[in-house]
């Protein structure tokens, strides 16, 4: 397949003004960064985030009257997939200590940690074991290993990345466990990129002042799921799995405390009641919500359930209404589109360029500032790439990349990304990538402490589902650490929990009360969640469909 010929003539401009871009890279020189004047300009006028339209004002729940993305708030103002007077809540069919709803690395880091104290353990995950956002995870994660750097500087750049929204005990925590992660990942197995002393391999990336970034090729997040899957897989005896059972209700018992979740099985569409003393949520992000029209990185499940059913027992939200684009979203080959491409790519030296093979940003601001000024540069300059579908990008002169470290290290530091795109008859250390931002990460979500609390005992969150850790926005590498020094946190603070804790009996009460309110409201016919799966059916199938009655 390759590039059209179209493309290819296009290609020529970006070779025509890579020589003088490689002679500025080797003297250390670049397009200059934005000032924070110029930041907050460029954000406030092309990043999605920003523009009021696409949002509305939420009325029931504990985040009433505040504003998100429509498709949020339709979530948001759901009403459930189950009739709560109906369930016979005395029928047990799992009883465990602790029910850990999501099979990412977040939950599994907490299954691992549970474990080892000697609780049992159930994780419920809507698709596979693994099918998760961290599978896909690519450039890296961070943590301040080395001489130069500490967690002190690991702080101070997470919360510059985030405009100083962040939650301040959450990135303490982020960043003093950090080193602790990796340690504790290379124990288990996991092989990081290394210099041939044994040294790790660290880099900059966007939002940076030290080179912090662990990674394992570009597969990092593939390569920690491997590690923590196995593990997990090979403790039968603490930790069982229910592979396509996603939790659609929490359940409290008659005092307020989480007691256990209902579960769906999507093969028999049977409903189960699953009683635990502790109940960890690590579902995951929103990225199948298509915020906005966007294309996504995100997996085939990330429909943002986690919020949803704590949203109805009464659990808050911070920044939900803070949505991630990633800079660099393939969009050509049309096979590839919305596919990641990892910011590693940048910060081993490649350039993003116009129409006119011209760099027109600096290649490592913060995401949502490099996402604004490539949508600038689209709709306002006008120099985007157009494809033979009609979407726009940019080119990512990846082709630079052998040129400044040598021939082979596209193929040796982006395995993944050289095989995705060959298959389709393009090399990627000869031909640039066509590019967009792309919907990538939930900003935002449920509130919790340092020690992964919610208000409501014995409910904890961890990864994606929470909210306050990055703010309003995320710096690369913060996600694969957040999943594994806060699943590894909820999986500790849940088992010294659940130790003499007693479940008393189990309740749908605030169901039944959250489904009041929405009447009260004036919500009628409200959407049905958790979501569970994307439907992109077309409108000729969808009117083939026999109609409800």
């Amino acid at each position: 397949m390759g590039y059209t010929p179209e493309l290819k003539e296009l290609i020529k401009r970006v070779e025509a003004t890579r020589p003088a871009r490689i002679d500025m890279a080797r003297r250390g020189e670049n397009f200059p960064a934005l000032s924070l004047e110029e930041r907050s300009e460029v954000l406030d006028q092309y990043h999605p985030d920003y523009q009021k339209e696409g949002r509305r004002m939420v009325r029931v729940g504990p985040n009433k009257g505040e504003l998100f993305q429509n498709e949020v708030a339709d979530l948001l103002e759901s009403r459930p997939m189950i009739r709560a007077e109906g369930v016979d809540l005395s029928r047990l069919d799992f009883d465990t200590d602790i029910l850990i709803i999501g099979g990412g690395g977040a939950g599994t880091a907490a299954a691992l940690m549970a474990s080892e104290q000697g609780a049992r353990v159930i994780i419920a995950t809507k698709l596979r074991h693994g099918d998760a956002n961290t599978i896909m995870a690519e450039g890296g994660i961070q943590a301040a290993t080395q001489e130069c750097d500490s967690p002190y500087y690991h702080y101070l750049d997470t919360v510059g990345g985030g405009h100083f929204t962040n939650q301040p005990d959450l990135v303490a925590a982020l960043a003093h466990d950090a080193p602790i992660s990796i340690a504790w990942l290379e124990e288990l197995g996991m092989m990081f990129n290394k210099h041939a002393d044994g040294r790790m391999k660290v880099t900059h990336f966007g939002g940076s002042s030290r080179k912090r970034m662990h990674s394992a090729g570009d597969m990092t997040g593939a390569e920690i799921m491997r590690v923590i899957r196995d593990e997990a897989r090979n403790r039968p005896d603490r930790i069982s799995i229910l592979e396509f059972c996603p939790a659609v209700e929490l359940l409290l018992d008659e005092d307020g405390k989480c007691a256990g979740a209902i579960l769906y099985n999507m093969e028999t569409r049977e409903f189960y009641v699953a009683r635990a003393k502790a109940v960890i949520l690590a579902t995951g992000g929103f990225g199948r919500l298509h915020i906005r029209g966007f294309a996504t990185t995100n997996h085939y499940g990330a429909t943002m359930d986690g919020v949803v059913i704590a949203y109805r027992a009464g659990v808050g939200n911070k920044y939900l209404y803070s949505t991630q684009y990633h800079p660099t979203g393939a969009v050509y080959p049309e096979q590839n589109v919305g596919l990641l491409i990892t910011e590693k790519v940048r910060g081993l030296g490649a350039h993003v360029l116009n129409v006119e093979g011209e760099q027109f940003c600096f290649p490592l601001e913060p995401r949502d500032v490099e996402s604004a000024e490539l949508i600038r540069e689209a709709v306002e300059v006008g120099k985007g790439v157009v494809t033979p579908t009609g979407r726009v990008g940019f080119w990512l002169d990846s082709p630079m990349i052998d040129i400044l470290h040598g021939e082979g290290t596209v193929r040796k530091e982006l395995p993944a990304k050289y095989i995705q795109f060959h298959r389709y008859g393009i090399d990627i250390s000869q031909e640039p990538m066509l590019v967009y931002p792309t919907l990538h990460y939930q900003n935002g979500g449920i509130q919790i402490n340092d020690q992964t609390r919610t208000h409501i005992p014995g409910l904890y969150g961890a990864g994606e589902v929470v909210g306050g850790i990055h703010g309003e926005n995320r710096l690369m590498g913060n996600s694969l650490q957040d999943i594994i020094t806060f699943g590894r946190r909820a999986g500790t603070r849940a088992a010294e929990y659940v130790q003499g804790v007693e479940i008393k009996r189990l309740t749908l009460d605030h169901v039944v009360a959250f489904e009041r309110e929405l009447r009260e409201n004036g919500i009628v016919n409200p959407v049905i969640a958790p979501v569970l799966l994307p439907d992109y059916s077309t409108e000729e199938v969808t009117s083939r469909r026999w109609q409800e009655f």
